[in-house]
């Protein structure tokens, strides 16, 4: 079992177990306390929700009705992670099926063709991630920077932070799998050495040379005495 193929199913498996987390999470962005005039009272919205909390810990959420009415770059932020999502499925069932421990995916060379595509499939789900993140980032700090922005401004949330770093696990996770293809090739190469028959073959041969050279050697034990007997 290849510790590098190990190494990057953590690491791959990882990552997309936190683009779901970050999906589901309704903490994209959050009120901040600076701007907001009860600050016992907090706002924070999601892909699919917009919940509002206080300090006495009641917390009331409501989902979007409509797609339609939702802002374009929540709706390509939407897009974009259940892409994410989906790639990092897919990944993770070609990374099990790649791996040189399983008994299914046929020869090696199959194998590492499998890993190599489980590699790109974690890097592209990486990537969309990461856009998605990026582009819901520069949405709120734009906003909030924006001096004739005159509307509630949010700051980043929780679930920015997770998506990027389940994007960055993906991405690692990814360029090892794409990386181990290498090892799988020379797996075989080695397995396929004859040295083991060769060595049987000189052997016997040296024997038979032996035991021919004993018996023209010593000719005279063919006649011996006790034949005649």
């Amino acid at each position: 079992m290849s510790r590098a193929q190990i190494s990057a199913l953590v690491f791959g498996v990882g990552g997309f177990g936190a683009l779901v987390a970050a999906t589901a999470s309704n903490e994209w962005k959050v009120t901040t306390r600076a701007s907001s005039v009860i600050t016992a009272t907090w706002v924070y919205q999601g892909l699919w929700m917009n919940c509002a909390g206080n300090a006495l810990g009641s917390f009331h959420c409501r989902p979007h009705f409509t797609i339609f009415k939702v802002e374009g770059y929540i709706q390509a932020c939407r897009g974009l992670m259940i892409a994410a999502v989906s790639l990092g499925f897919f990944g993770s069932i070609f990374a099990l099926i790649g791996m040189k421990c399983t008994k299914v995916g046929g020869s090696d060379k199959a194998k590492a063709k499998i890993a190599c595509l489980a590699g790109i499939v974690f890097i592209l789900s990486g990537l969309c991630s990461m856009t998605g993140c990026s582009l819901y980032a520069n949405k709120i700090t734009t906003e909030f920077f924006d001096p004739l922005f005159v509307e509630q401004k949010y700051e980043l949330g929780a679930a920015l932070f997770i998506g990027w770093a389940g994007a960055s696990l993906c991405i690692i996770g990814g360029v090892i799998f794409c990386f181990s293809i290498s090892d799988n090739n020379k797996a075989p190469r080695m397995g396929y050495m004859y040295n083991g028959a060769t060595s049987v073959m000189s052997s016997r041969t040296k024997y038979h040379g032996r035991e021919g050279d004993f018996k023209t050697s010593n000719p005279s034990k063919q006649f011996d005495k006790n034949a005649y007997v």
